[in-house]
C-alpha cells in the first residue's frame, strides 16, 4: 500500500483535480474513486488518510455515507478532508469528522456543477473558470504541504441541520429530475454517458441514450457529453455546459489512481 490514500467522490471533475494536486504534494498517494462502491476499503498500513468530496444538497453524494462505513483505517493514521462546494460544504465534513476524528480540514470552493439550478460560474467568491481552477491548484499544494506538516485544524468541522434536512430530501428530487434529462440530434452515440454513470442508469438503445430514474444528478453524462447533446431541462439548453479541463472521463471511472 502507498504511504498515503486520498479516497475521492468526483462528478465533473473538479475533486478529482484536487485530489490529484494534493496526491502530487505528498508523493507516492491511491486515489480510491468512490463513484461506485470503493475496490479497497481497508488501508490500515496508510500513514496519511484523506478524503475529498463536492457537496450535493447540502450532503454527500449518494452511496458515499454508506461507502465510508466500510472504510478501515489504522486509529494512529493521519486524517485529512477536503469539501469542494460552489458555495457552502454542507454536512459532509462532519459527517466524515463523525466517523474517522478528522484531524485536518478544509473548505475549497470552485465552479458549480448542478448547471440546471445555476450557472456553472456561480461560485463563492466569483472566479472565472479560470481564476477557479489557478485558485483550486493553489489552494491543493497548500493542503498538501499542511498534511505534510500534520497540521491540526482548531475545531470540528460543523453542520447546519437545514443542509441536514436538504440532504434527506435530494434522493427523491434527483429521480425527479432525471426524468427531465433528453438528447438531441447532435448525439454520436458514442456511448460517453453510459461509461460515466455511476449508477448504470443509462442504457444504449438504436444508438442513442436512454435515462432510468436511479439518478445522483453528478451529471456527469451531460457536462462530458462531446457534443454538448445531453440538456436536463429547458434552462440547460442555453447554459455553458462544464467539466473540469484535466480530467477525462477515462480518469473518473478509474477505481484507482496512483501518483507517485
Amino acid at each position: 500500500m502507498s504511504e498515503n490514500v486520498i479516497f475521492c467522490y468526483s462528478g465533473t471533475g473538479n475533486c478529482l483535480d484536487m485530489a490529484k494536486n494534493i496526491a502530487r504534494g505528498l508523493g507516492d498517494t491511491d486515489i480510491i474513486m468512490m463513484r461506485r462502491a470503493p475496490t479497497v476499503t481497508d488501508v490500515r498500513g496508510a500513514k496519511r488518510v484523506g478524503f475529498v468530496f463536492p457537496c450535493y444538497a447540502g450532503g454527500l453524494p449518494g452511496g458515499v455515507e454508506e461507502s465510508l462505513n466500510s472504510i478501515q483505517i489504522n486509529p494512529v493514521s493521519y486524517k485529512f478532508a477536503v469539501a469542494q462546494c460552489a458555495a457552502y460544504p454542507g454536512t459532509g465534513l462532519s459527517i466524515i469528522d463523525s466517523l474517522f476524528h478528522l484531524d485536518y480540514w478544509q473548505v475549497v470552493t470552485h465552479q458549480c456543477s448542478c448547471i440546471w439550478l445555476f450557472p456553472h460560474t456561480m461560485m463563492m467568491p466569483p472566479l472565472t473558470p479560470e481564476g477557479a481552477q489557478k485558485r483550486s491548484e493553489s489552494e491543493a499544494a497548500r493542503i498538501a504541504h499542511e498534511v505534510l506538516g500534520l497540521k491540526r485544524s482548531e475545531k470540528p468541522p460543523k453542520a447546519n441541520p437545514l443542509n441536514k434536512i436538504e440532504s434527506a430530501a435530494w434522493p427523491k428530487l434527483s429521480g425527479k429530475k432525471a426524468k427531465g434529462f433528453s438528447v438531441s440530434s447532435m448525439c454520436i452515440g458514442c456511448g460517453t454517458c453510459v461509461k460515466l454513470c455511476p449508477k448504470e442508469n443509462i442504457r444504449m438503445i438504436d444508438g442513442k441514450p436512454q435515462f432510468g430514474t436511479d439518478c445522483l444528478q453528478c451529471l456527469s453524462c451531460l457536462q462530458y457529453c462531446p457534443q454538448e447533446a445531453i440538456t436536463i431541462g429547458r434552462i440547460t439548453e442555453k447554459r455553458e455546459h462544464y467539466h473540469n479541463p484535466n480530467i477525462s472521463p477515462d480518469e473518473l471511472v478509474k477505481s484507482i489512481i496512483h501518483i507517485d
